[in-house]
């Protein structure tokens, strides 16, 4: 029997649940400095990329592309940072973060660049009416 997929508690911490896309988990980052957002594939176990079967990465690549082109557009960024990174938290996902050069970390990465601002109630509504364009009848929200 396999293992259920549990969403990381370090995640589940920092983010808000924005959704189910067809593997991805699709989180908001609690950071409103950054438009950034995440794709957590539901698979118990997956820590890289190509731990996925084929067509599952495959997927992963559609859900990551849309996102980056929809937040490009919507937030004008100046340029999409994508990465899998996993070095604090092992369980395979992908950030998403639009960025600015009058960003307060441009140019350099923003990962512990400073204490995070979170989002005030309309501030999420309105990031989760964004992602919920962006994706349609895709996007199963929660």
């Amino acid at each position: 029997m396999t293992e259920p997929f549990q969403l990381h508690s370090r995640l589940a911490a920092d983010c808000i649940t924005v959704g189910r896309l067809p593997l991805s988990l699709l989180l908001l980052l609690n950071d409103a400095r950054y438009p950034w957002f995440l794709l957590v594939p539901q698979r118990a176990g997956m820590t890289e990329v190509f731990d996925l079967p084929n067509a599952e990465q495959q997927q992963l690549c559609h859900e990551s592309v849309h996102l980056s082109r929809c937040m490009k557009q919507a937030f004008h960024a100046d340029k999409m940072n994508v990465g899998v990174l996993g070095n604090l938290v092992p369980q395979l996902h992908v950030h998403h973060v639009a960025r600015f050069s009058s960003d307060p970390a441009w140019p350099g990465p923003v990962w512990g660049h400073s204490e995070p601002e979170y989002y005030d109630k309309p501030r999420i509504s309105e990031r989760l009416a964004m992602a919920s364009d962006w994706f349609g009848d895709e996007l199963e929200m929660i």
